[in-house]
């Protein structure tokens, strides 16, 4: 039987980039305004957005994660960051867009260049945070020119066949799961408010709602989120306004006690509730249009960090259980798909991710993968955010190395491992970048920091060996990862922006890399958990990192006389505990592989 995929291989054509952007002038012409933005964004500011909020990868072809499009009458741009300085250029007819990384421009520096004295710029004020937004005017005087917010998306006037809005099962998130009551959440979330003397928060990011009400969705894909908002007075019961209404009877009978439930279009009426008060806005993911009606309705708008992110940033006993469990179960089926790319002598690069979800869905309690799967082969695996089509599949061929960067939701946790492993014979420079790489990976994994200490500051570690010959990568070290949420959860990060203190309980990404345009990719992924750590004499309270994931490292590119004794001594010893832990759920020929896999160096 064939079951459905949770990732599909459609290539995404820029073709119709010329007759959609002109299109879109038309309209602009009509409606009096002499450009647009088109951000990547729905009205919660999400990473994963609904097929109907993909107005950029409609217009232009890019369907990164991130970018911004400025489309002006006899001019257009597209600005991306480090992840798709190749992919963009791919994707995007050049003839009718110029892609502009964000190292040489932001999207405001080109508006401020390119906008003429006296246009109108428009945008739509459900995809901008007011910050945003006064970025925008700031650039547009900047030209001689304004900005102004339209009532409605000129996109979505053109955009012929434009998908519904999504209407996912709505279901319960189990105790067992969760850890905490959403009872006791609100509690605790009421005590921030009143810190704040904020009589309500508006809850815009999606998963603070998940969190907060232990809900799951099925609204986007890859992170199972129930679209919509929620009002939580200091006093008096929480509203939540879904965009979907299939909400399981488990689901009502949970939320009974502590909310109510109304549809998406009631939500915006409810604010004429708040007149009068201090409303505390995400200035996260609050929208430009979330402030105006706040304030027209009387309230006065208060934004700030929505203490929801803080608070689910921070792992209980619970969710650290299930995040232990969901990857053993992954690492038994990552590893079952190295085994197999090992004895492969043809793969290409979707028979790979087809193979790989494979594995995870016969490894029990698959509910998505986290991401589209990064698998890139050669050239392929030095785009860093590289998503295979049909189209773009190329096979792996001997003395290149594979690039697979994948990760799964489970009920229980939510995993993100990459590997690169060498097809046949690796070169000479691939073997010392490799290392390199991995020896900033080993050195982040044995870091002891004290508390306080935020991700910018340990995100030197992993670059050191690269820059001992002159190298970097253009992402940060390691992105927050979710509890059955998303794979890239703030406010933590290991990275040069990475300000905020790390605390026991938060789980990242470390992920440092290698690529080398046309040539090759190398990047190594675990997930570590925050923890704390007792050192013998020490003065201060310190914290250090556990590793979740469980794989081993390709050791025919690693070189032994690169390590120290101590990262040498750290690899035998994660390698050992992978084989300890996963051997007993492996198939003798699995568990055989395995055995040499993690040999001691």
């Amino acid at each position: 039987m064939t079951r459905t995929r949770f990732q599909t291989f459609d290539d995404p054509s820029h073709r119709k980039g010329p007759e959609r952007v002109a299109a879109l002038r038309a309209a602009l012409r009509e409606a009096g305004i002499d450009g647009f933005v088109v951000p990547r964004a729905d009205e919660h500011q999400s990473e994963y957005v609904p097929a109907n909020a993909e107005r950029l990868a409609w217009l232009t072809g890019f369907t990164g994660s991130a970018g911004t499009a400025v489309i002006l009458a006899d001019s257009a741009a597209l600005m991306v960051d480090g992840r798709y300085t190749i992919q963009a250029p791919e994707q995007v007819d050049p003839g009718v867009v110029t892609v502009v990384p964000l190292a040489e421009s932001t999207a405001e520096a080109w508006i401020g260049r390119t906008l003429r004295r006296g246009a109108v710029l428009g945008y739509d004020p459900w995809l901008h945070t007011p910050d945003g937004v006064a970025r925008l005017e700031r650039a547009a005087a900047k030209a001689g020119a304004s900005v102004k917010a339209l009532s409605e998306n000129p996109v979505d006037a053109v955009w012929a066949g434009r998908p519904k809005p999504p209407s996912g099962r709505v279901i319960a998130h189990p105790l067992d799961f969760a850890g905490e009551t959403a009872s006791d959440k609100i509690a605790r979330i009421r005590v921030e408010l009143e810190a704040g003397q904020c009589d309500a928060l508006v809850i815009s990011d999606p998963h603070n709602l998940a969190w907060a009400f232990n809900l799951r969705g099925g609204d986007v894909g890859h992170t199972p989120l129930a679209l919509g908002y929620a009002i939580l007075p200091r006093e008096g019961r929480p509203r939540l306004f879904l965009v979907s209404h299939d909400v399981t009877e488990e689901a009502l009978a949970a939320l009974a006690p502590v909310a109510d439930i109304a549809s998406r279009d009631d939500f915006e009426p409810a604010l004429g509730e708040l007149a009068g008060k201090r409303v505390r806005l995400d200035a996260a993911t609050g929208a430009a249009a979330l402030k105006e009606r706040v304030a027209t309705v009387g309230g006065t708008p208060d934004f700030g960090p929505d203490p929801i992110t803080a608070m689910k940033a921070v792992k209980n006993a619970a969710e650290i259980a299930g995040a232990r469990a969901a990857h053993r179960r992954d690492g038994a089926s990552v590893v079952r798909f190295l085994a197999w790319l090992d004895g492969q002598s043809h793969v290409t690069e979707v028979a790979a991710v087809e193979a790989l979800e494979d594995f995870r869905a016969d490894g029990g309690d698959l509910r998505d993968v986290s991401f589209p799967t990064i698998s890139g082969s050669g050239p392929n695996g030095a785009i860093v955010h590289y998503r295979v089509t049909r189209a773009t599949d190329r096979r792996a061929e001997p003395g290149e190395l594979f690039l697979i960067d994948s990760g799964a939701q489970y009920p229980d946790g939510t995993t993100d491992i990459t590997r690169t492993v060498a097809v046949g014979a690796p070169s000479a420079e691939m073997r010392d970048r490799y290392t390199r790489v991995l020896r900033g990976h080993v050195a982040i994994s044995r870091a002891v920091f004290p508390k306080g200490t935020t991700g910018a500051q340990i995100d030197t570690l992993a670059r050191l060996p690269l820059w001992e010959a002159g190298l970097d990568f253009d992402h940060g070290t390691g992105h927050g990862v979710g509890a059955f949420l998303s794979v890239h959860e703030g406010p933590q990060r290991i990275a040069k922006t990475g300000t905020v203190a790390l605390e026991a309980g938060m789980i990242l990404s470390n992920e440092p890399g290698y690529y080398r345009a046309g040539g090759y990719g190398i990047r190594i992924e675990n997930l570590v958990l925050v923890e704390p750590r007792e050192v013998p004499g020490g003065e201060r309270p310190v914290l250090g990192f556990e590793t979740l994931t469980l794989a081993p490292y390709d050791r025919r590119l690693i070189v032994p006389e690169m390590l120290s004794p101590a990262e040498r001594a750290w690899i035998d010893a994660y390698h050992a505990h992978v084989r300890d832990v996963l051997e007993p759920d492996l198939d003798p020929e699995t568990r055989a592989w395995l055995e040499r896999a993690t040999a001691a160096l």
